[in-house]
């Protein structure tokens, strides 16, 4: 049954809040964060391969969608400018975050995004969220290490 406390949850997950450095989700905290970036390898040292790049494994599509989030001062028509802040972890957490604001959503359909939502979202994209992760050898993998670092 709908009440107005209902309403009043849904609002505070799904609301879109102001921020000094962009946009945000206000259910896409800290911890949620750290799990997607361990959940995508989380490597400090990565540089870019096969057009992925920084910890937490971004694509250069997916910071195009994102809204082409820089690092302070840089310009996003700058042929590196999307290699420099994918490898930055505070300007790839501003991708992750501008491209939740655009994309989040329920992928799994059980009435909730969470952080299983955007871990599904990174996985398949914002367009196709709802596919099962099983269903491949890197799916399975990335589902185990959410499994394991999930709270």
């Amino acid at each position: 049954m709908w009440s107005h406390t209902n309403g009043v949850i849904l609002l505070g997950l799904f609301s879109v809040l102001a921020s000094g450095c962009g946009s945000r989700i206000s259910n896409l905290n800290g911890t949620c964060i750290r799990c997607l970036c361990y959940v995508a390898g989380c490597d400090f040292t990565r540089g870019c391969s096969e057009g992925y790049c920084g910890p937490f494994y971004i694509s250069r599509v997916y910071w195009v969608d994102a809204g082409k989030p820089t690092l302070p001062d840089d310009d996003p028509s700058r042929k590196e400018a999307f290699e420099d802040c994918a490898r930055d972890y505070h300007c790839s957490i501003r991708i992750i975050e501008d491209y939740m604001t655009k994309f989040g959503k329920d992928c799994n359909g059980d009435g909730v995004t969470n952080c299983y939502d955007f871990m599904m979202i990174n996985y398949h994209g914002g367009r196709a969220c709802s596919a099962p992760l099983f269903l491949s050898a890197s799916g399975r993998r990335w589902l185990a290490r959410y499994e394991q670092c999930r709270f």
